[in-house]
């Protein structure tokens, strides 16, 4: 970044960066309000049966296929931003990579949607296909690189001394991916549904947790503001 804006005047380098860093705050919200938004108005969709996606088949299915495709594209944004705030240290690549591999694959996962499960949408073929094969494949990448994010990430807050965040980082990935690994292995079951819905919200809340952490560590772009502070 140019030194000096950061002494006088605007930082425009670091309004960009916390704007980006502001997408991973709303890319959760986004997903989950839409998506519960459809499920209580979708006939047949039930909460402990069915998992989000499911609500990209049927009757306004291309709803939540932009739902996650758009909240993909705000992920990818929120990794630009943490590769900037990140800028300097080792992780910085890999962090970004990791959470921008994770909105790619949620894109992929919008394109491809999954097969009817557990009667939903009523009368629909339950039959295996390829799209239902790349969805789940997918959505496991995504999931686990959301998963390693948070473990390098955690690493550099433990780098920094900051025990709460790096606790918080380590157990997050473990919830991703425990209640992932349960989801798929229970996914006609309610365990394996409320298992999912675990790691999906985890996954959602540490990546805006981050994402605001960061936000305050890069310095106010106003010069008057920054100095006050």
């Amino acid at each position: 970044m140019d030194d000096q804006p950061a002494q006088n005047g605007f930082d425009r380098a670091a309004a960009v960066t916390r704007s980006l860093l502001g997408y991973g705050v709303l890319a959760g919200a986004v997903y989950l309000v839409v998506g519960v938004t459809l499920g209580l108005t979708r006939d047949g969709f039930d909460f402990s049966q069915h998992a989000l996606s499911l609500l990209m088949l049927g009757d306004f299915g291309w709803i939540q296929r932009v739902n996650i495709i758009v909240v993909g594209l705000m992920v990818i944004a929120a990794a630009i931003g943490f590769a900037r705030a990140l800028a300097g240290s080792a992780v910085a690549s890999r962090a970004a990579g990791l959470v921008g591999g994770y909105g790619g694959c949620l894109i992929a996962s919008g394109v491809f949607p999954p097969d009817p499960t557990a009667g939903f949408p009523e009368g629909a073929s339950s039959d295996g296909t390829v799209s239902g094969v790349l969805h789940l494949a997918f959505g496991a990448i995504g999931f686990v690189a959301l998963a390693v994010a948070a473990v390098v990430v955690g690493g550099w807050c433990a780098r920094r001394g900051e025990t709460r965040w790096t606790r918080y980082s380590y157990t997050s990935a473990v919830v991703i991916v425990v209640g992932f690994v349960a989801g798929a292995a229970l996914a006609t079951e309610t365990a394996g549904v409320v298992a999912l819905w675990v790691a999906v919200v985890a996954g959602w809340a540490w990546l805006a947790a981050l994402s605001v952490h960061l936000y305050r560590i890069i310095p106010h772009p106003d010069a008057h503001r920054r100095q006050s502070t």
